[in-house]
């Protein structure tokens, strides 16, 4: 199975089967792969889990 990786408003990332229509305040990142290539660009690129909003301003 191949997934594409989405994030949402708050910059959450997660991962959705590429076949399947993505709910609703999510989008693609333009990543897709097999699970495990997905999990690690997750972590790449997401290194701060904080939801977008509770996150510290950048100065």
């Amino acid at each position: 199975m191949t997934y594409t990786v989405v994030v949402n408003d708050e910059e959450q990332y997660s991962l959705w089967p590429e076949a399947k229509t993505l709910p609703a305040g999510w989008r693609t990142t333009g990543f897709s792969g097999s699970r495990e290539e997905c999990l690690d660009h997750v972590a790449t690129v997401w290194t701060d889990i904080r939801p977008k909003s509770v996150a510290p301003a950048a100065s």
